[in-house]
């Protein structure tokens, strides 16, 4: 699977390097800034990209921005973002085209190889895995906030959270204790509250975060 891979920060840079080549991730670049992230993903259109939100020169905004500026030029580009904190904005913005192949990973979950791993392979496959404590951060911002989300149960919330995670059915199960016919079932209720019928075209559990991030 070939990555390309930005962090400005060089140990860290390495340190990440040389966990995904351990998992035989091939790294066709690492860069540390936007303008050679923008060029490596455009040039090599790699499998999935690993992004550090803030790069040179302004550390701002400059690794999402050339993320989403490549997602524009090649179209479901897979990227991963890390970030040293919950930035609600940044979640949108990434998620703001429902097309999947996303990620939103604070950076104190790469010291966890097996965690770190497993979700740039669900990235790289499509999916989503978004932070546990970012999917926390948002879901506590909607707290008594009117429309389709505040007509779901305390446990179709529960499961909407652990979708917004990347989590797959029989995940879910097993995190909730429940059995994956019930967890279905609660999926059947959020895509039906959330107003999202079925389609060969779109990613429902997509769209379900987007209609919260919304």
């Amino acid at each position: 699977m070939r990555v390309v891979l930005a962090e400005d920060l060089f140990l860290l840079r390495d340190g990440l390097v040389r966990l995904l080549e351990a998992y035989d991730f091939e790294i066709v670049a690492a860069v540390d800034n936007g303008p050679s992230l923008l060029r490596a993903l455009v040039e090599e259109k790699p499998d999935v990209a690993v992004v550090d939100v803030r790069l040179p020169p302004t550390f701002t905004d400059e690794g999402l921005q050339a993320a989403l500026q490549a997602r524009r030029q090649v179209p479901g580009l897979p990227v991963l973002v890390l970030s040293q904190y919950v930035e609600q904005l940044y979640a949108r913005e990434l998620l703001a085209d429902g097309s999947g192949g996303i990620g939103y990973l604070l950076k104190d979950r790469v010291f966890d190889p097996d965690q770190f791993v497993d979700s740039v392979r669900r990235v790289a496959a499509g999916g989503t895995a978004m932070d546990p404590d970012v999917v926390a951060k948002l879901f506590a911002k909607d707290t008594g906030r009117d429309g389709a989300l505040s007509r779901l149960t305390p446990r179709e919330r529960e499961v909407l959270a652990l979708m917004a995670e990347g989590r797959s059915n029989a995940a879910i199960a097993q995190s909730l204790v429940v059995t994956e016919r019930a967890v279905i079932k609660h999926t059947s209720n959020i895509f039906a509250k959330l107003g999202l019928p079925v389609s060969d075209d779109d990613n429902r559990r997509v769209l379900a975060v987007l209609a919260y991030l919304k």
